[in-house]
């Protein structure tokens, strides 16, 4: 049975009641304890100084491995290809790009990682990995194309990369020196991935910064 108008009225009446007694109690509680409110904030404060320290360790603990990163070989090739987007994203970090994000999965439209450099350079990279290193499949064309077809029209990108830890065929190789596509074959990756070298070093011909370094 449905309750008529005069009943919803006085339940909400009742439960206006209860609550304006229950915030009566505290208000007459917290004026008997009146070093209760200060104690809660010194609480708050500490959590919150605690929360912020944190926070900066492990940000310090970050940079003081990326700083250090180095991958091998063997370790590169034993990656899941997810992970090995990751080893690529936390490489251009450790190059001095603390914005680079992983962005592969469905949808990523050929960009695995980007990032934009201290020239204010914006990066686009695929990734292929191999795990039979040289012995794996060559990366082809086909996948140039993808990666062409989006790094600058879709992305705006300004290096367009694509990065192995296998090889490239030929063909790959001429078309990407054709359309300005940046290729990290096995030899370069490991050059820097086990160093301390930026990847724009690496390359050799990349477009001129869009602004200053900050240590310039």
């Amino acid at each position: 049975m449905r309750a008529s108008a005069g009943e919803r009225a006085g339940l909400f009446l009742l439960a206006l009641a209860l609550l304006w007694g229950l915030v009566a109690g505290a208000l007459r509680w917290l004026a008997a304890h009146p070093w209760v409110p200060g104690v809660l904030l010194l609480a708050l404060a500490a959590a919150g100084g605690a929360w912020a320290h944190r926070r900066r360790e492990a940000a310090r603990r970050d940079r003081v491995r990326e700083r250090g990163l180095r991958y091998e070989l063997p370790r590169i090739d034993a990656l899941h290809h997810q992970q090995f987007e990751e080893a690529v994203r936390d490489l251009m970090r450790r190059d001095g790009c603390p914005g680079a994000v992983r962005v592969g999965g469905a949808g990523d439209n050929g960009a695995d990682v980007k990032a934009t450099d201290p020239f204010g350079r914006l990066w686009v990279i695929q990734c292929k990995h191999r795990r039979a290193g040289l012995a794996g499949a060559a990366v082809g064309t086909p996948d140039l194309h993808v990666l062409n077809g989006t790094g600058r029209p879709v992305h705006h990108g300004d290096v367009v990369v694509l990065v192995t830890n296998g090889r490239f065929t030929g063909r790959a190789v001429e078309f990407a020196r054709s359309q300005r596509l940046h290729l990290v074959d096995r030899h370069l990756l490991a050059r820097w991935a086990a160093g301390s070298t930026p990847l724009w070093e690496l390359l050799g011909t990349v477009p001129p910064p869009r602004r200053p370094s900050s240590g310039s």
